[in-house]
């Protein structure tokens, strides 16, 4: 079936209204990160550019377009927290990417718990039914193909510890709908959930 199609190179811009690169990769999971300052200051920051990328040890990772007080945070002591955005935690989560001054804490700001870790000392969101401990693995400055360093920094941490809340877990098995967690999509505001209407199963071949 042939389609019209529209061609740009990113490197002579788009031409249109609103950016479609991360409109066509979505939607996707967001990393609702916590750190901690080596002062002691509490951080929380969505990031939509965040994803799982091994099992065995489990890594996450998430981008930060700019060094921003997560990076140095998590730079500094070597740990974080990634907290599930749900559906009943949307307005919080925006609450806490609001552009604030490094001391303010936005778990205070977006009215939500601190509720201490197991294994790091970095809290996590109390009130979010999962949520991941993790050490830094590593940090890298995203480049170009060209080699030129980008202002994009790159987070990889072990996930060392696990928390879900029990009643999400049916016959042992995680139920991702019943999480109602929120993806991020294109354009300035939007966002999906997960409906269970919308499962469908497929197993890989023999």
């Amino acid at each position: 079936m042939n389609r019209a199609s529209y061609f740009y190179e990113p490197r002579n811009g788009h031409g249109l209204p609103h950016d479609p690169f991360n409109a066509m990769v979505a939607p996707r999971p967001i990393g609702w990160i916590s750190s901690r300052s080596a002062a002691g200051v509490l951080n929380l920051a969505p990031y939509s550019f965040f994803n799982a990328f091994n099992y065995r040890p489990p890594l996450v990772g998430f981008a930060s377009v700019g060094y921003k007080d997560s990076v140095r945070n998590i730079e500094e002591t070597g740990e974080f927290g990634w907290n599930l955005a749900t559906r009943a935690l949307a307005e919080q989560m925006n609450e806490s990417c609001a552009s604030v001054e490094p001391d303010v804490d936005e778990f205070r700001l977006a009215g939500l718990t601190p509720e201490p870790s197991r294994v790091i000392g970095v809290p996590r969101v109390a009130e979010t039914p999962v949520s991941f401990e993790c050490r830094l693995s590593q940090l890298l400055r995203l480049t170009g193909a060209d080699g030129t360093e980008t202002d994009t920094w790159m987070v990889f941490g072990e996930v060392v510890g696990v928390h879900i809340a029990s009643d999400l877990l049916v016959d042992g098995i995680y139920d991702t709908a019943a999480a109602e967690p929120i993806l991020r999509a294109g354009g300035p505001a939007a966002y999906f959930t997960i409906d269970p209407s919308n499962r469908f199963e497929m197993y890989r071949p023999g």
